[in-house]
């Protein structure tokens, strides 16, 4: 009797295209919310992170949920008066440098077969919507989506 072999790409979240599982975001938001937990409560003795609160924006987990990616932002940065601006890249190499005892503390917390694998970036889609917001503010830009709008209230 001939067994079905299972391939990377053999179906769920393998295939190109298509999003991420419903284990994986549902494993990502578990994880999320301890992360944060745990940066709140934890007392991470680093420079570069004293006084400094980050929020983790989201967890994105690989398809065998070994290796979690985690979007953080510290708090206040892209204000210019707060203390984290220009110090995001020293924020996320100290939370990567820490990253093996945030997973010990992780594994304690969750109950999960295996505890991922951390590895922290800079979330920039903030810095994203921040550029999209401003390029539509712009007079040009404005006056074209005005311009669209007023053809097509005048085919309808």
């Amino acid at each position: 009797m001939a067994q079905k072999q299972h391939t990377r790409n053999s179906g769920g979240a393998g295939r190109s295209g298509t999003g991420p599982s419903q284990r994986q975001l549902r494993a990502g938001e578990l994880i999320r919310h301890a992360l944060v937990d745990i940066l709140r409560e934890e007392d991470i003795r680093d420079e570069a992170l004293a006084d400094v609160s980050v929020t983790v924006t989201e967890v994105r987990l690989s398809p065998d949920l070994t290796h979690a990616t985690c979007f953080v932002k510290p708090l206040g940065a892209g204000v210019e008066a707060a203390a984290t601006t220009g110090h995001e890249s020293e924020i996320i190499k100290a939370l990567n440098v820490h990253a093996k005892f945030l997973r010990g503390q992780l594994g304690r917390r969750l109950d999960m077969k295996f505890t991922p694998d951390l590895r922290f970036l800079h979330d920039e889609s903030f810095d994203t919507a921040g550029h999209i917001d401003r390029l539509f503010d712009d007079p040009r830009v404005r006056a074209d989506l005005e311009r669209r709008d007023d053809e097509s209230e005048s085919d309808a």
